[in-house]
């Protein structure tokens, strides 16, 4: 599936694709275990978060802020770091903390130039409008967890997109995320350009994005953008 000929919208993903929000965990798990005398491995923490939240993200809806208490809570269990329930709200806190790549503040206006440009993100509403401090435009959509009652890979945030802007012509979804983003993009014949920062190799079952790029900049090439 090649690119539209005629883009006319363009979506995001945020965390990982316009947030460096692996950076933000890690810096919110440091802190808090340094605050409680724990010893932590910080190698630990980020393969330990994927892995939990999405199972987490796999059950029933929950607003996104108890997804990372939960996360933050089990996380400490399997590292044996007795963290109390109830100091686990460190982690949702530190979202207002996570920072944009450089790249999105520079690549964001231009792109907003030339296009509608939407955001489709496993968060919600609250946590969201703390992050979009961080992000100098704003959006002509914005579809969340929250709205939906879902999280992505599910099709849910896809299908709402689509039925907001009343087409599927001239939409282009940009993500760096294979797991929550590309997959489905790819099921529902969504164009989806794959930001793969951290440079994952593909596994043969698994069927390729409509381009891959190392950076949102080489992405906002692709789209005809300077």
């Amino acid at each position: 599936m090649a690119l539209p000929k005629n883009v006319t919208f363009v979506t995001f993903d945020v965390y990982g694709t316009l947030i460096d929000w692996e950076s933000g965990i890690l810096e919110a798990f440091t802190k808090e275990a340094a605050r409680e005398g724990f010893d932590l491995d910080p190698s630990l923490v980020l393969p330990l978060f994927h892995e939990i939240s999405r199972e987490v993200e796999s059950g029933s809806y929950e607003l996104y802020a108890e997804v990372l208490r939960r996360t933050a809570v089990e996380i400490a269990k399997r590292i044996e770091w007795p963290l109390e329930p109830s100091r686990s709200n460190f982690l949702p806190d530190s979202v207002q903390r996570w920072k944009p790549f450089k790249e999105s503040s520079t690549q964001l206006p231009k792109l907003a130039k030339k296009y509608s440009l939407g955001l489709l993100s496993n968060i919600d509403d609250k946590l969201l409008g703390q992050t979009r401090r961080h992000i100098p435009i704003d959006f002509d959509l914005v579809v969340t967890a929250q709205q939906v009652r879902s999280y992505k890979p599910d099709a849910a945030h896809f299908t709402e997109c689509a039925r907001r802007m009343g087409t599927k012509k001239g939409w282009v979804h940009i993500a760096s995320s294979y797991y929550h983003d590309v997959a489905p993009c790819i099921k529902a014949r969504v164009p989806v350009i794959w930001v793969n920062r951290n440079k994952e190799v593909l596994e043969s079952s698994q069927k390729k994005p409509t381009a891959e790029v190392a950076t949102l900049r080489e992405a906002a090439k692709l789209l005809g953008i300077a």
